[in-house]
């Protein structure tokens, strides 16, 4: 089984893709720390890094490469990125979108980051957009399209708890010998 689990910063993925790769018994494979690898591979920390993807539109697509990779290659995973039902593709079972109010999801990541909340809505906001159009130009996907997702929830409107209980039913639910089709992922550039 494949299992993705994508959505904006703050929207819980991570904590929500941790707890059901654990569920279900899967590996958890994260965008994050493949960042984290890359960096270290370069001698980096994250945040020089992260500064060096601005300006080096390569880094970006050696994470994507490895995580379509995982995709289409591993059975028995559950991939989290922001992108990782894009990149999955066709080669997920099941693709999940998480989201969450601006305001909840930077509240979140104040906790998380201890940095003051005009700070982190501003860096949010930029981040956001930064990646929406890199997204476009890299692979033509367009990150505001959920049309691909099979389950999308706001996760301000449920305890860590409930989404996972959610979740689990769901996945628990899904056969794939009664599913009528899944929607087809189309006009992604895999050119990394």
């Amino acid at each position: 089984m494949l299992l993705t689990v994508s959505g904006p910063p703050g929207s819980g993925k991570s904590t929500t893709a941790a707890a059901l790769a654990e569920a279900f018994d899967l590996e958890h494979v994260s965008g994050g720390d493949i960042f984290r690898e890359l960096a270290a591979e370069r001698d980096m920390t994250p945040v020089e890094f992260n500064e060096l993807a601005e300006e080096d539109d390569q880094i970006d697509r050696d994470l994507d490469r490895r995580l379509r990779t995982v995709a289409v290659e591993r059975d028995d995973v559950l991939l989290e990125s922001r992108l990782a039902g894009w990149l999955a593709g066709d080669h997920a079972d099941l693709r999940i979108w998480l989201d969450a109010p601006l305001d909840v999801r930077c509240e979140r990541i104040v906790d998380r980051e201890e940095k003051p909340l005009d700070q982190v809505i501003e860096e949010t906001r930029r981040r956001e957009s930064s990646e929406a159009k890199r997204y476009r130009e890299y692979y033509n996907i367009h990150i505001d399209d959920l049309s691909i997702y099979d389950l999308v929830y706001n996760t301000a409107r449920w305890s860590p708890e409930g989404m996972l209980g959610m979740l689990t039913t769901a996945v628990d639910s899904y056969d794939p010998d009664t599913d009528e089709g899944k929607i087809s992922v189309e006009g992604v550039d895999y050119d990394f």
